[in-house]
């Protein structure tokens, strides 16, 4: 893609994320992190992208005009409706700007809706709390080395879908963290839904519409991401995009919450974000030892699998 058609794009998902007007300010600064990170690795001021946006500079005639193929207008559709999924359902605001950016982009509307709603499964990844709460206990029923074995394997595993190329196969990621975390609190016998998962994730320091952008907008900088609707560039384990993050931020979300449910939920914010600090730095030092598991998993899966892997994990 030329720089024309990634700033368009990348509007196009800023849009999205400041769509939703009651996003928590610290998500909407994150945000404005995730873009000045992403400015340091390519020439295009992200930084004024995230100013045009919030100053409503930014139009969405403008963006369609900037996008000259097919494929990169259904791939800004569908990044748009990932970032707003990324934290769950969408809301009134983000369904009628994702109805807005589709008809300035003039995208196929029967293509648009089967994307959204294999997005909006993705986002709503089932997860039934016990019907009946176990006691809370100190020692989980998982074993030590079945519970390291299980943070390891969800975090090689998200960092074998980070390596592939397609938009929805990023949005796999948040929901597969969250079934990680689920799991380590069940075994304590903490009864948890999606809220208090989505609290637990944010509270350590991972946001969630900021955490998809960070993972998108590197492939679409490195120019590896393509649309479902139509490829960009294909391709499997390139790693023009690295995979550490995804691999490292799971890794620490796993291991941060057992410390957090063995010990009674009693750590506070600060000694929570400290924590998953300390082991995501750990885990980033991993992530080379276990890159070629990474890219053996990417091999077996595409995006279209992705929806039936989160659905039963």
């Amino acid at each position: 893609m030329i720089e024309q058609e990634q700033k368009a794009v990348l509007t196009a998902c800023l849009m999205a994320a400041f769509a939703d007007g009651s996003k928590h300010e610290r998500e909407r600064n994150e945000i404005r992190n995730i873009a000045e990170t992403l400015a340091g690795e390519a020439s295009i001021n992200l930084s004024a992208l995230v100013q045009d946006v919030l100053l409503k500079r930014s139009s969405l005639p403008a963006l369609a005009a900037a996008l000259t193929t097919p494929q990169s207008r259904q791939l800004a559709y569908e990044m748009a409706v990932c970032v707003c999924d990324a934290d769950g359902a969408q809301s009134p605001a983000e369904r009628e700007f994702l109805a807005a950016l589709r008809s300035a982009l003039g995208t196929d509307a029967g293509a648009a809706e089967v994307f959204a709603a294999e997005a909006e499964k993705m986002a709503e990844v089932p997860i039934v709390p016990m019907a009946v709460a176990a006691p809370v206990a100190a020692v989980s029923t998982m074993g030590r080395e079945e519970m390291d074995k299980a943070i390891l394997d969800a975090a090689i595993l998200n960092g074998a879908i980070e390596l592939l190329p397609e938009s929805l196969a990023t949005m796999a990621i948040i929901p597969l963290q969250m079934k990680l975390v689920y799991r380590v609190g069940k075994s304590y016998g903490y009864e948890l839904d999606r809220g208090h998962i989505k609290d637990f994730i944010a509270t350590a320091g991972v946001g969630l519409t900021s955490q998809y952008l960070e993972q998108a907008g590197r492939k679409l900088l490195g120019g590896l991401l393509r649309g479902i609707g139509g490829g960009l560039l294909g391709g499997i384990g390139k790693q023009a995009v690295s995979s550490s993050m995804s691999f490292a931020s799971t890794y620490a979300l796993g291991h941060v919450a057992r410390h957090y449910y063995a010990g009674g939920r009693t750590l506070s914010t600060q000694m929570l974000r400290d924590a998953f600090s300390d082991m995501l730095g750990e885990a980033k030092n991993l992530q080379a030892r276990y890159l070629p598991e990474m890219q053996a998993q990417a091999r077996t899966l595409d995006a279209g699998r992705l929806l039936n892997l989160v659905q039963r994990s």
